[in-house]
């Protein structure tokens, strides 16, 4: 084995010494590095398998001053803690990486304000901008946009490339599901005001119950939180209705802890659907809920947003994910005793009715 200078002395390993070692050009290992998407695979992980070994680490400063590309992406969410971002930012995490870039994460507390903030200060550190679920005004949006290159994640501008996961037909699907079993009273339990996806929800829940009969209330929350789901259980048994249909899957985790609390069972006495699926097959029972594949949206807004920093406009200014209802565990016939004022149609079936499940 024939053993390198370099590997004798003390100095670090450069990038003509990776070169050498993996049989390529200076070019093709800084390509491996900042634009992997210009060679195969093989020889992007030949090219790190030998950076590696020899210990070479990326000057992605050096790089920056001399191209003026950072290297840097940011993505801002509105709640960190949320699961469905969470999950978006692993997706879109991996995806920068193997593409050669890091990944600010920033996290606006579903704060216009502090998002106005960080978008601003974030905008000398990196090349673009995923911004998921913003609660910006659209005039803001484009303001921001004229500084760096945007994807939005479930925000509908039209001037803008976009990536929408469309929920609003399986909602859709979950008001025929919950209707099928013979609810005539549902709830929806919002998210915040400000969510472009809240009000598409909104709208296709209104929509389909009054297509169907079905008496629709809905009942306002501060933010979507475990807590605000918790918070909103004697206001849903008040209302008189036997189902709930949540913004997403922690909310409904939080009714149905509110429920277990007032010795009500779910599917038995009350119904209840989520929406991400992220949660959903960790409940107990398993929820019903509206699967977003949130970590796939991650990853083709990183794609998306690759494409406008490599000189290519994307492949559609507008993208639509679709989505699904996954029937699980906790949506059966209503079982509940209706409370005194409740406008409920028809029957009730016995508490006791077989749950429907996948």
């Amino acid at each position: 084995m024939v053993t390198r200078s370099f590997r004798t002395s003390h100095s670090l390993p450069t990038i003509s010494h990776v070169a050498e070692e993996a049989k390529v050009s200076r070019a093709t290992v800084s390509r491996a590095f900042s634009q992997p998407h210009l060679l195969s695979r093989e020889t992007v992980e030949l090219v790190r398998a030998v950076a590696e070994r020899l210990g070479y680490v990326p000057n992605h400063t050096a790089r920056a001053l001399s191209t003026g590309r950072a290297g840097n992406i940011a993505l801002v969410v509105p709640d960190i803690t949320n699961a469905f971002f969470a999950s978006l930012m692993r997706g879109a995490q991996a995806k920068a990486r193997d593409q050669g870039y890091a990944t600010f994460l920033g996290d606006s507390d579903e704060t216009p304000e502090l998002e106005d903030i960080l978008l601003t200060r974030l905008s000398a550190q990196v090349e673009g901008f995923i911004l998921v679920s913003s609660r910006l005004p659209k005039e803001r949006i484009l303001e921001h946009a004229q500084r760096r290159p945007f994807i939005l994640v479930n925000r509908d501008v039209a001037q803008l490339p976009r990536l929408l996961i469309d929920t609003g037909p399986s909602y859709a699907t979950a008001v025929e599901h919950l209707a099928s079993l013979g609810h005539r009273s549902i709830a929806y339990v919002a998210g915040p005001i400000l969510s472009w996806s809240n009000r598409q929800r909104h709208a296709a829940v209104a929509k389909t119950a009054r297509k169907l009969g079905l008496s629709l209330v809905r009942i306002a929350t501060s933010r979507p939180s475990f807590e605000a789901g918790l918070a909103c259980t004697d206001e849903l048994l008040g209302a008189g209705v036997t189902a709930a249909l949540a913004f997403d899957d922690v909310m409904a985790q939080g009714i149905m802890a509110g429920l277990a609390g007032r010795e009500l069972a779910v599917p038995a006495d009350f119904s209840v659907v989520g929406c991400d699926g992220v949660l959903a097959t960790t409940t107990y029972p398993p929820l019903t809920s509206v699967e977003t594949r949130c970590a796939l949206a991650g990853e083709r807004a990183v794609e998306l947003l690759l494409e406008g920093l490599q000189g290519k406009a994307p492949r559609s200014r507008s993208i639509s994910l679709p989505t699904e209802l996954v029937i699980r565990a906790t949506t059966a016939p209503p079982g509940i005793s209706v409370r005194p004022g409740a406008n409920v149609d028809g029957p009730t079936p016995s508490r006791h009715a077989p749950m429907e499940r996948t």
